[in-house]
């Protein structure tokens, strides 16, 4: 898979739903609109979580990355 650029990283891991979307919806909030900001996880329900939180916020999901222990979410800012 290609890089995906990002403009801010927030590190989620060991924290569970749901303090990474709190994390994001903090960070985002800070960020211009069209950023793109990449969250690291180690929830396994992570994936469906952002899927999810992307689709109620109007934000876009541009990637996610399952990487075995970790995952890697890519939301671009509205």
């Amino acid at each position: 898979m290609n890089e995906v650029g990002f403009d801010q990283v927030v590190e989620a891991q060991n924290l569970l739903c749901p303090l990474p979307i709190l994390k994001a919806k903090k960070a985002l909030s800070a960020m211009d609109s069209g950023q793109v900001l990449k969250v690291i996880t180690t929830d396994p329900k992570a994936m469906g979580d952002f899927q999810a939180f992307c689709t109620q916020s109007k934000n876009e999901l541009i990637a996610q990355r399952d990487m075995g222990d970790t995952s890697e979410h890519y939301i671009k800012r509205r």
